[in-house]
């Protein structure tokens, strides 16, 4: 297109949107925000039962969740927490299915500080994995990964750790830890509308408050311990 051609054009288009007809959509949702409102909460994960995960590869899940995060005074541990819950919501959603990650290749091992480049989605890979997980176990002890004692699930996931367990020709064992770890954590720090951090127990160990608008209340209250009650998303959906 010529320059004059393309100059006469966007004025048409600046004729047409100023006629009279023309109409324009209110968004709504966004400020001015009201205390104690939330105006466009997430849309909280399809509730129910499993979405993803087999029964099998979610309690898998439950017992990685427990040895990575174990109980104790302050919190419930990463199973208890709701961590393969959360998981199985994620890998059903648009995580799972790698919908905001460039996966058309061509695929080159980096380092470290730039991630893993794989054709495969988040999904694929628990799938993947956890049947890799078993597979090694058995032909190593006879047994899948969760009928282990405590001891040698802790062994084992030790070695995947250092990527000293051999999950097979397919499976980075050191990735794949860190991506089970990765999610373990988002699970258990994560707001419970997406299926972890029950009881927001991990909020209250930390003392964070949660999805609050704002402290301006409490601004006032210097030197003095708070006590805030943490606030969830679910809290505001109601």
């Amino acid at each position: 297109m010529k320059r004059r051609e393309f100059l006469t054009s966007m004025a048409a288009l600046g004729v047409a949107t100023s006629l009279p007809g023309a109409q324009a959509e209110v968004v709504t949702g966004g400020q001015p925000w009201q205390p104690g409102k939330v105006n466009t909460p997430p849309t909280p994960p399809r509730t129910g039962g499993l979405q993803f995960l087999t029964q099998h590869e979610s309690d898998t899940m439950g017992i990685i969740a427990e040895h990575f995060i174990p109980a104790d005074e302050s919190s419930l541990s990463g199973k208890d927490a709701g961590c393969a819950t959360f998981i199985d919501r994620q890998l059903a959603g648009d995580y799972g299915k790698a919908v905001a990650v460039y996966r058309l290749g061509r695929f080159v091992k980096g380092t470290p500080e730039q991630g893993q480049q794989s054709l495969l989605t988040p999904a694929e890979r628990y799938r993947q994995g956890l049947t890799a997980l078993d597979q090694a176990t058995r032909k190593a002890y006879g047994k899948p990964f969760i009928e282990l004692d405590e001891p040698r699930r802790e062994q084992i996931l030790h070695a995947m750790e250092a990527g000293k367990f051999d999950l097979g020709a397919d499976v980075d064992t050191k990735v794949f830890f860190e991506l089970l770890l990765q999610n373990v954590r988002e699970g258990f720090l994560s707001d419970p509308i997406y299926g972890g951090n029950k009881e927001m127990t991990s909020w209250k160990m930390l003392g964070f408050p949660g999805a609050r608008y704002d402290f301006r209340d409490l601004l006032s209250k210097k030197g003095q311990k708070l006590n805030i009650i943490p606030t969830s998303l679910i809290d505001n959906t109601l």
